[in-house]
């Protein structure tokens, strides 16, 4: 899980406890996916060169592949069309093949809730009738979408809500692609055809932030991404999406060759003994490691700076001597740094820093020639924090469970 958008907002009183022994990954059964089986090839994930595939082992003259691979996609991620029949510019008896051989389907809205703010959380249900959560934040200016990539987390950060869930299995890269779809679908941000066109975007950016480590999920959230960018579709600019990492270090070079997005790392730390316990990941690749991959990814992606995601914890991390450790650990690297109030939720074993704490550790950071502003809360009258109403909807089920067998 990606702390990011993430965390509950709720009271706690107790004294922040470190637990010292947290396994870097889960010891889980990961669950089968069940698919619905339609005979069908879903278009929605299907990157331009797997789609020309597809259409052509359903029976398109090769030479005519590229062009329908054109009109497809037009319909599909510029126009928002779900149905074959509305293709109006491919021939009958073409639609009438790709209603045969193909669909498009995309994840199910359970439930939405809207914040005061304009904040707009979604649990969302995937194939199997596993169920992830995507969350809009509407700000001056943009719009931003935190998609999930995995059902629950492979990860088990300590502070981390969701990393208390375990993973079930990862999302594919239309599951992926269709949050940003549904997210649409709601907002209603597809194009009218003849209308005049309106440049303004609700949905502008994306942040792969939700549940789930985006890296243990790479091929699936590079072709989503691809998806995502191509200029004749969905167009979203590689510079207006963020993906968020906890340090999977083997996959931050792939992600600058493969994605080229901006880079953001749940850092959260400036020594190992603490970062080993808040991200036990750090065991693996420890801060040393991590930063030496990420001197070399703004050169790779031609991307601006790295965003270093910085959780404020009580008495854990929220030193001056931590604050002058960060700024050392990342000389070299242009980077911004993110603070992030701690979110307590049930049974945290960490308190929020206070505000004064935060804005001295703020201050030593800028006054070093860092950008580091302090996140603001949204969407707290819905709790739209990445993994919140997923715990709460495993709560029911369990409940529903138990009253289930005592009846008999």
């Amino acid at each position: 899980m990606i702390f990011g958008l993430v965390s509950l907002i709720c009271g706690s009183s107790q004294t922040p406890v470190v637990p010292m022994n947290a396994p870097i990954t889960q010891d889980v059964l990961t669950l089968p996916r069940k698919l619905p089986d339609s005979g069908r090839v879903n278009i929605v994930g299907l990157t331009r060169d797997q789609l020309r595939q597809a259409l052509i082992d359903a029976g398109t003259p090769e030479k005519q592949a590229k062009m329908r691979v054109g009109q497809v996609w037009q319909w599909v991620y510029h126009w928002g069309v779900r149905d074959f029949a509305q293709m109006s510019n491919l021939a009958k008896d073409y639609r009438a093949l790709l209603a045969e051989r193909f669909e498009i389907i995309l994840p199910e809205i359970v439930t939405r809730q809207i914040s005061a703010d304009g904040t707009r959380k979604y649990l969302v249900r995937i194939a199997g009738g596993h169920e992830v959560e995507t969350v809009y934040i509407p700000e001056e200016g943009r719009g931003t979408l935190c998609v999930s990539s995995q059902v629950g987390c492979t990860l088990t950060c300590s502070f981390c809500h969701t990393g208390t869930q375990k993973l079930v299995r990862n999302l594919t890269a239309g599951e992926i692609v269709g949050q940003l779809m549904l997210a649409r679908d709601d907002l209603g941000e597809w194009p009218v055809p003849g209308a005049p066109k309106d440049e303004t975007r609700l949905v502008s950016n994306i942040v792969l932030m939700g549940m789930g480590e985006p890296l243990y999920n790479f091929d699936a959230v590079r072709d989503a991404m691809k998806v995502c960018m191509d200029g004749e579709g969905l167009s979203l600019s590689r510079r207006r999406i963020t993906l968020s990492t906890s340090g999977v270090v083997p996959e931050i070079a792939r992600t600058a060759a493969e994605i080229g997005c901006q880079l953001a790392v749940s850092f959260h730390a400036t020594t190992d003994e603490v970062r080993n316990v808040l991200v036990p990941i750090n065991k693996r690749w420890n801060i040393a490691t991590l930063l030496d991959a990420l001197r070399d990814y703004p050169r790779l992606s031609n991307s601006e700076r790295i965003t270093f995601e910085y959780v404020m914890l009580a008495g854990v991390n929220d030193s001056d001597e931590d604050a002058h450790r960060l700024v050392k650990l990342i000389e070299g690297i242009p980077a911004k740094i993110n603070l992030i109030p701690f979110n307590e939720w049930p049974g945290a074993p960490y308190k929020r820093s206070s505000n004064n704490r935060i804005h001295a550790f703020a201050d030593i950071i800028y006054k070093a020639g860092y950008a580091s502003p302090i996140r603001t809360p949204r969407g707290e009258d819905i709790m739209a924090a990445c993994g919140q109403l997923k715990s709460a909807t495993e709560r029911g089920r369990k409940s529903r469970a138990e009253i289930a067998a005592e009846v008999g």
